[in-house]
């Protein structure tokens, strides 16, 4: 859980300094926000590809391994002499990064008895909410009083302490089912998986339309400084801490299709909320902490139904479900970023709310026939 805080705080940076990124280097704000499209475009590819290459290797090594990666690259992103050298940089980290999220899932999935698996995945997935929480407020902190620079550093040094942790109290000798081309073609077959794979896409498209550009839209349409901006991303957070708690006190009891529902409904308020509300401050805040109240469970429900769907295809699908993750953020910032360079600000607010409808549509296609998943 930990390593995914650091991990989730490390792939949603730059959308917490984007103003301080644009000064730094010298390119426009739009330009920062492709450290976001960029990066999910090889995330989304990576996170397949990495599941088959290394799903033959022992838990433990391949996680801690891989927050060792993270930590470095993110050190090395302080050193950055130019745009081009952060980019580069920045999609080594997340070609590396990619794996961590699904095989820290499948990994939770090995070590608690079926009975607890999704509240554990659920739990698992806290660390993404921390990192809205706690790890984007504290970027927009640290990067509007000493700099991109020193925002980088401190990213390397928390997956440094993650990878600690981790290499401390994880188990050793687990290993999960090898993902081979077989596993890849009946996950083809499997119409829920695709159903739920198309959910991810739509859903997290429509937010990081919104979100990628959050702090410089929050400034032009409400002209609010740093420091309000840091408010919304922790009422954000702390707002998707407090849905995923709850989402993970419930779904054992609930069944994850029904606290799926619910918590897209929630993303579907706060995305209507934030259109009709665009300009008033208040209004938007409000928006993000409803908004935000979906945010991490919806996604922690997304990897609990996938693995419930199949649990023998499990590492294959969550890997899946990690690149239609980064595909909705590469189309969502592209759409976010287009919309902003033609400074159709209110605009941004009714795309996202569309695509987000869509998900929810596509969540009431996969009500189970019975309460098995």
């Amino acid at each position: 859980m930990l390593g995914n805080f650091a991990n989730g705080t490390a792939v949603l940076a730059p959308a917490g300094m984007l103003s301080e990124l644009s000064a730094g280097l010298d390119v426009t704000i739009r330009d920062a926000g492709l450290l976001i499209t960029f990066g999910a475009v090889v995330l989304c590819i990576g996170s397949p590809l990495t599941a088959w290459l290394t799903s033959r290797i022992e838990r433990r090594t391949l996680l801690t391994a891989t927050l060792a990666l993270i930590a470095v690259t993110n050190l090395a992103s302080a050193f950055a002499p130019d745009y081009a050298s952060l980019l580069i940089v920045r999609l080594i980290m997340l070609a590396v990064s990619a794996l961590y999220t699904p095989q820290a899932a499948g990994t939770a999935a090995l070590i608690v008895p079926p009975e607890k698996r999704g509240g554990t995945v659920a739990y698992i997935f806290l660390g993404w909410s921390l990192a809205a929480a706690i790890g984007l407020p504290l970027v927009t902190f640290i990067a509007s009083r000493y700099g991109w620079r020193a925002t980088y550093d401190s990213i390397g040094v928390a997956a440094l302490f993650s990878f600690l942790l981790l290499a401390w109290r994880l188990p050793g000798g687990l290993v999960g089912a090898p993902v081979d081309l077989k596993t890849w073609v009946d996950v083809g077959r499997n119409r829920l998986i695709l159903l739920l794979l198309l959910v991810t896409t739509l859903q997290i498209a429509g937010q990081f339309a919104v979100f990628t550009y959050m702090g410089p839209l929050l400034a032009r349409l409400t002209h609010v400084g740093p420091d309000a901006v840091g408010l919304a991303f922790a009422t954000f957070g702390v707002a998707g801490f407090l849905g995923n708690v709850i989402a993970t006190r419930f779904v054992d009891s609930w069944g994850s299709y029904r606290t799926s529902l619910l918590f897209m409904s929630a993303l579907l308020a706060g995305s209507a909320i934030w259109a009709l509300g665009a300009g008033n401050f208040a209004i938007m805040a409000a928006a993000v902490a409803v908004w935000g109240l979906g945010f991490a469970a919806t996604n922690s429900m997304q990897q609990v139904r996938l693995i419930g769907a199949a649990p023998a295809l499990g590492a294959a699908s969550v890997s899946l479900n990690t690149s239609a993750l980064y595909i909705g953020q590469a189309v969502g910032s592209a759409i976010g970023g287009l919309f902003y360079a033609r400074e159709l600000f209110h605009g941004i607010g009714f795309v996202s709310m569309g695509l987000v409808a869509l998900a929810l549509m596509t969540v009431i296609l996969t009500k189970p026939q019975k309460p098995s998943y």
